[in-house]
């Protein structure tokens, strides 16, 4: 794409397009949260008077349909008119007009990360560049596990069977879904270790399933099994629950896709008990914030291991976010069988990772990736919650 000028691009319209799938009973899994019945996720259209277009993806927050309101109805008067070069001045008035002022929590700032991803989309667009080369970056290898909606609860020998298939791919580091029972949990983790030795990288991630008692009872088995973190064992809010086990074990505990804004980070990482830090893109308040909370963990040399979530647009948006700061840990590989937003939304694959277990960012403009609109017609949304 030619660059064009640097003149102001006006924003002409947001659209949010709240879509869903529903997931075959055989690609079920269940995790900390429930069994999947269903994908959701909210997608948001930008366009300047220019014509040019930013694709961005909202979190769905169980929700799609109001969050994608809130983006059509609230946010969408705030945006429109502006200059989309603007994002921080565009980001500031979202936020002080709504979030800050007016709140709907979650909601507004789920809505708030998926146009900030659109607008960041528009400017390297325009500017004919990458994005990770617009947030300074360059084009390395990021270490990739093998995560998303896959890997959980089921019988050890098949866990380990599903895993042999990824560590084969190329993949050096996984995450295994616990939050069952301890004991089904250690199980599941032992028979990985076992099976694949001390050179696999093995995470783990509750869901906000663990009590206390659990996390007392499971951090030091975890521990003896060389595991690199345990994910969210409580709930976002439940800071001192967190306090309390972090000196259960030695591993780290990890947290952030549920946190919103660099002010909830700020508390996270004063309180000092959770030392993995996992903003989501689509969740935190978007691209503008999420390289906040990144400058912000840097001064306290913590990394960044960025949560993704349900599309394409957030994959491949995190790979480049990943390429752009310099405390930028593993990129979260959606390994999920048959995800119609990773593989049929969009025009090519998010990412593709290599015989090493690393992924690169894509080399299109922007973000790098366009969207099927006649898939988010041919997918409305389903209400009702995504996991049973």
């Amino acid at each position: 794409m030619t660059p064009i000028s640097n003149a102001a691009m006006l924003v002409r319209d947001v659209q949010a397009y709240p879509t869903s799938f529903p997931v075959d009973p055989g690609d079920s899994v269940t995790l900390g949260v429930g069994r999947t019945i269903k994908r959701d996720a909210v997608i948001i259209k930008v366009t300047t008077e220019d014509g040019i277009i930013g694709w961005g993806e909202a979190h769905h927050g169980r929700c799609p349909g109001a969050v994608a309101h809130i983006a059509n109805t609230t946010l969408k008067p705030l945006v429109v008119g502006c200059d989309s070069h603007n994002v921080t001045g565009i980001w500031e008035r979202m936020y002080r007009r709504q979030l800050a002022s007016h709140g709907m929590g979650a909601g507004a700032c789920l809505a708030i990360s998926g146009i900030d991803m659109a607008l960041w989309d528009i400017r390297a667009k325009a500017l004919g560049m990458p994005l990770y080369r617009l947030l300074g970056g360059a084009s390395r290898p990021i270490p990739a596990y093998a995560g998303g909606v896959s890997l959980g609860y089921q019988e050890p020998r098949s866990l380990v069977e599903e895993a042999r298939a990824h560590v084969e791919h190329g993949y050096q580091a996984l995450k295994l879904r616990i939050g069952d029972t301890v004991t089904n949990d250690l199980l599941r983790v032992a028979a990985i270790r076992e099976e694949f030795g001390d050179d696999l990288d093995i995470l783990t991630d509750a869901n906000t399933a663990y009590t206390l008692n659990d996390a007392r009872a499971a951090m030091p088995v975890l521990d003896a099994h060389h595991v690199g973190w345990l994910e969210e064992p409580f709930p976002a809010h439940d800071y001192r629950s967190y306090q309390e086990a972090r000196g259960y074990g030695l591993l780290p505990l990890a947290a952030g896709e549920n946190h919103y804004t660099r002010f909830e980070f700020d508390r996270v990482i004063d309180d000092g008990a959770i030392t993995i830090l996992q903003p989501d893109l689509s969740k935190t308040g978007g691209i503008t914030e999420a390289l906040r909370v990144a400058a912000l963990a840097s001064t306290w040399k913590l990394p960044i291991h960025p949560h993704t979530s349900m599309t394409a647009l957030n994959m491949a948006a995190s790979v480049h976010f990943l390429a752009a700061i310099e405390n930028g840990g593993y990129f979260e590989a959606d390994v999920s069988h048959n995800n119609l937003f990773r593989d049929k939304m969009v025009d090519h694959a998010p990412f593709v990772i290599d015989a090493n277990g690393f992924t690169r960012p894509l080399e299109g403009p922007g973000i790098g990736l366009e969207v099927d609109e006649q898939f988010l017609a041919a997918h409305p949304v389903i209400e009702g919650p995504a996991y049973v």
